[in-house]
């Protein structure tokens, strides 16, 4: 599960990366073509690269809480499971016990207990 959620993690990175440069070229082109200054051009790049990291990083966070309700919906029937086997050796030890104690009586007062 980890596993997932590093690629996860870099594909979003990749996916900014990506961006950025499509961007950096996508801005350069209308500058060459006049259609933007430099000085308008930089801003607009700032302003497209901060929010394609909000974005990414709000991809990221959907992935981190898809996973965590994921691994919660996994853990719930462990966690009882693990409070059934819990009784359930609670419970055996209990007979173990009774069991031991029948037989020492059995043995009667002579016997040696732990033998």
């Amino acid at each position: 599960m980890q596993d997932f959620i590093k690629r996860a993690r870099l594909l979003g990175v990749g996916l900014f990366y990506l961006g950025k440069e499509k961007v950096e070229e996508t801005v350069a082109e209308l500058i060459k073509k006049g259609e933007l200054t430099e000085k308008e051009g930089r801003a607009l790049m700032i302003e497209l690269l901060a929010k394609s990291k909000a974005a990414t990083k709000d991809l990221e966070g959907r992935i981190q809480q898809m996973m965590a309700d994921a691994q919660a919906r996994l853990h719930a029937p462990l966690i009882k499971e693990i409070g059934e086997l819990k009784k359930r050796i609670a419970r055996l030890e209990k007979e173990a016990a009774a069991a031991k104690a029948r037989s020492r009586k059995k043995a009667g007062p002579s016997a040696k207990p732990g033998r």
